[in-house]
This record gives C-alpha cells, structure tokens and sequence, in this order.
C-alpha cells in the first residue's frame, strides 16, 4: 500500500514579499513606540491633584431676621374671686383647662342665709311703704285745709315732713332689699369674660371672704410671647412684623407683633417685645421660646454651601487660579439661606471658587476643572507601553525571517 505526502511549498518571490511586509510592519511599530517615548517628558509634568468644578459667587436677596428670646405668657388674665362674705361654698363647676363662655357660672355658694335677709328686708320694705302711704294721705288733707285756718302752719309743716320722711324709708328700704337680692346674686360665681381656667383654688365647703381668688383664667384663651430685644434693635421692630417663633417643646407658630414696649430695663438694657400667637397652637403660658423677627431682605454675596470648608474653626474657600492652582482664602460668613452661604469679607466677587471637591485640597493643589459632574476613574482606556510595542515588531519580524528561510 502506498502512502502519497502532499506538501505545500512558497516560490521564493512570495517569501520575499512577505517578508517585507513583516519589515514593515516591525518597522511601523518600532516607530510609534519611539514617536511615544518621545512624547514621555511631558508625562513627568506634575498632574492634577484633584478634578474640581467652579462657582463664580453671586449676588442673592437673603432674608433680614433678628433672633430673640423670650417667655410665653397670657394675654390678659382674669382673676374670678368671692364677692359675697362669709357663706359656704357647695358647689365647683369647673376645673383647670376647662374652656368656658362670658356669663357661665363657675360655683355656687350656700344661698339660704342671704335668701332670708332677702325675704325680712322685703317686709321693711312693705311696711315703709305702708308708712308712706299714711303720712302722704295725713300731708295731703292738712294741704287741704291751708285755706280754712282749721290747722295751723305748724301742723301743716309737720304732716308734710312726716311725708317725706316715711317716703325716705321707703327709699332706704328699697336700697337695702337692692342689695340683699345683689348679694343673693353673688352666690353664684360667673365667668367675667370667655377663656381658659388656668389656675383654681376654690374648694367645695370652705367658707371664704369677700376678694377671696377662686379660679384664675386667661381671657378669650389668647397668648403671647414676649420678646426681650435689646434698646438698640428697638428701631428695626415695627408693629405687624411677622414673627417665627419655635418653643422648646417643638411647637412653632408665626406671630405677629401688637406692640413694642415704651421703655427699657435699665439693667438689662432690653425692651418687650409683645408678639400675638394664633389660637390652636401647642404653646402653654410659661414656655420658653426662641423666635425670628422678619425684617425683609438684603443684597448678599453668596456662594454654594458646598464649596465652604471649615479648618480648625475657620471657614474657608478654594480659589482657582490661572495657572489651575488654588489658594485657600480665610472668609468671614454670615446668614444662610438655601443651599448659599453669605460671604461678608474674604473674598472677591470675580473669584472663580471651588465647589465640588473643595474638602479634599489643600493650598496650592494643582486642580483640572471641568464643568458639571467629574468622571469616574477608569472610564479611558488603557493605552500599550512603547515597549511592549517594540518587543512586539521584533518578534513578529523574526518569525518571517525563520519562515523565508
């Protein structure tokens, strides 16, 4: 059995062209990692220590506030005492916190006592009269009789003085049944205006004097808080200034101011502020609260809060210069508003200032700007080393070599 080999063989000129392209080749590559090494100085440049983007600081309308702090008080209150002496309480209606209405009564004392003063000063008072009537009926028939000389001008003038002096008692009767039925009226306590019972010391069957406090309430459950600014604020405060107040219990409501104060603590050299509250609030009389006086607003020199940095106490911001290198700048801030920070002295309104990235410099940082977001690291690709290249050519020229041969 015979065995046929088949092999392939290339003409000597096919060789050659081949192995002139490898030439090339080789030769192409060597090139660019030369024209690379080359270009390698400029790697040695010192490169970026961070990729930041800028802010130029802006001109903002901020608001104008002043901070105080004060006390949250009624405001008016209403003390409801006895008017009545020495009679029994029997009877408590109401209790602290409870909402009452002008008129409603609050407690009752024992009535019995002044009911029967009421009853024997209206039977003086019926005598009198009866009285009265006798000595106006005797007046009248000696008036009568003037003309005849019957009765002398003596006994004329005393019949009509009995007259007058029985309808005097009369009078005097009537005044003091008008004044048991006052008292018997005062047996019952009643609210002297609407509002809230703050305070009660009344007790059922204790026998109190007139002027006694029973109850204490805040009227028409209206509060206020009361501001202490000092004299010299006093002039930024109008009437009708709307108010932030915030209590330390976390309620918050906007006020607005009534009044300022006509006069000033000489020792502390602070004025009240009277700030009205709106009814429905969680502040309680007594409450301590911090609030903000709305003054309107100012022109202000801003720049992102992003771009501030605060050093050992200090604030600072990065500025970019032209050479892409930053210098740190001691500012002095003021009032935020937003996501902006006034800016008082320390830097220039032309100053480009470091925003996103500024944390992380130092002074001097050599820094690539670029606009909006930075890149994410490795985004590039990676590029061949000139030496991987060269090492490449030489190898795949060796290898058409060995094959021409």
């Amino acid at each position: 059995m015979q065995h046929s080999s088949f092999s392939f063989k290339l003409s000597p000129a096919t060789l050659a062209v081949i192995a002139a392209c490898v030439l090339a080749a080789g030769g192409a590559l060597v090139y660019s990692g030369t024209s690379r090494a080359a270009d390698e100085p400029k790697a040695s440049q010192p490169r970026p220590a961070m990729t930041v983007t800028t802010a130029q600081p802006q001109r903002t309308a901020v608001p104008v506030r002043l901070a105080a702090n004060g006390n949250v008080a009624a405001w008016q209150e209403a003390s409801v005492g006895a008017e009545s002496n020495g009679l029994r309480l029997t009877d408590v209606r109401v209790n602290v916190g409870d909402v009452v209405k002008a008129g409603q009564v609050l407690a009752t004392f024992a009535a019995e006592t002044v009911q029967a003063e009421v009853a024997q000063v209206r039977a003086s008072l019926l005598e009198a009269q009866a009285n009265a009537a006798e000595a106006a009926a005797n007046a009248d028939r000696a008036r009568s009789l003037q003309a005849t000389g019957a009765l002398s001008q003596q006994q004329i003038q005393q019949f009509t003085t009995a007259e007058k002096t029985a309808q005097a008692r009369v009078e005097a009767a009537q005044a003091t049944l008008n004044a048991q039925q006052l008292r018997l009226k005062h047996t019952q306590v009643v609210a002297p205006d609407s509002g809230v019972i703050s305070a009660r010391s009344a007790t059922v069957g204790a026998v109190v004097g007139a002027g006694t406090e029973l109850f204490r309430m805040v009227r028409k459950g209206r509060l206020e808080w009361r501001a202490e600014v000092t004299s010299t604020e006093l002039g930024r405060i109008q009437p009708g200034a709307k108010v932030q107040v915030v209590a330390d219990s976390g309620a918050k409501a906007e006020g607005t101011v009534r009044m300022v104060a006509p006069t000033v603590d000489p020792q502390t050299r602070n004025a009240l502020v009277y700030v009205d509250l709106p009814p429905g609030t969680d502040f309680r009389a007594g409450m301590f609260a911090r609030g903000d006086f709305g003054l309107g607003t100012s022109d202000a020199l801003t720049v992102p809060q992003e771009s501030l940095v605060v050093r050992d106490g200090f604030s600072y911001v990065f500025v970019v210069g032209g050479e892409q290198r930053v210098q740190m700048r001691k500012v002095q801030t003021g009032r935020r508003v937003a996501d902006r920070v006034e800016i008082l002295a320390g830097l220039d309104a032309n100053a480009a200032v470091a925003v996103r990235g500024a944390g992380f410099l130092n002074d001097g940082d050599l820094v690539r700007v670029v606009s909006g977001t930075t890149p994410a690291a490795g985004s590039s690709p990676t590029s061949m080393t000139p030496d991987f290249k060269q090492k490449t050519a030489l190898a795949l020229t060796g290898q058409a070599l060995e094959a021409i041969n």
